[in-house]
């Protein structure tokens, strides 16, 4: 039986003693990163260990884009010596359960990457219903959920996006900044 459980004080270290089976490293990152960037955005997101029975045999972070918004599932693995048992499968739809419930948001999107090369991963999303926007970013592809329901619009929207460089997203930021400051001053 495979079931969800936060990631807290005290099953963080298993999920930290989960291994990648060789290769999988360009594919996806270690829980050890994806915990340090849970607690970042800690006020949108939730890691979970994917349990069978009692042992973690995996992890997934599912984090809320408040931008665009939507639902994201980020850096879901399972341990090399767990896969090829359907795991993936029935977390994957656990998480999506999971997400129809809105925890952090009213949005019904729901978006992952995946390297292109990993096609096992690639299969499985495409198996569950999701589609690949034409979004990419290096090398990882977009895919949606069916429920997403993207337009072209959005997909141009959250291409254009992603596409900015880091210090145009500062400018960016920053003249937004400016324009509420002006704003409050015209308020006066």
């Amino acid at each position: 039986m495979i079931s969800l459980k936060a990631i807290n004080e005290e099953n963080f270290v298993d999920a930290f003693n989960l291994k990648l089976a060789k290769g999988q490293e360009e594919y996806v990152s270690h829980p050890v990163r994806s915990l340090a960037q849970a607690y970042v955005y800690r006020n949108q997101c939730q890691p979970f260990g994917i349990y069978a029975d009692e042992k973690m045999v995996g992890y997934v972070m599912v984090i809320y884009d408040y931008d665009v918004p939507e639902y994201d599932i980020w850096h879901m693995m399972i341990d090399e010596s767990q896969q090829g048992k359907g795991y993936g499968r029935a977390a994957l739809n656990q998480i999506i359960e999971y997400i129809k419930a809105k925890p952090f948001g009213d949005s019904s999107r729901i978006a992952l990457t995946c390297n292109k090369n990993n096609y096992v991963a690639k299969t499985l999303y495409e198996n569950i219903g999701f589609s690949v926007t034409g979004v990419e970013d290096e090398d990882e592809i977009a895919a949606a959920s069916p429920e997403s329901k993207f337009t072209p619009g959005d997909v141009q929207m959250i291409e254009d996006y992603h596409n900015l460089k880091e210090e145009h997203q500062k400018r960016l930021m920053d003249y937004m900044e400016a324009l509420k400051k002006i704003e409050s001053l015209e308020d006066m």
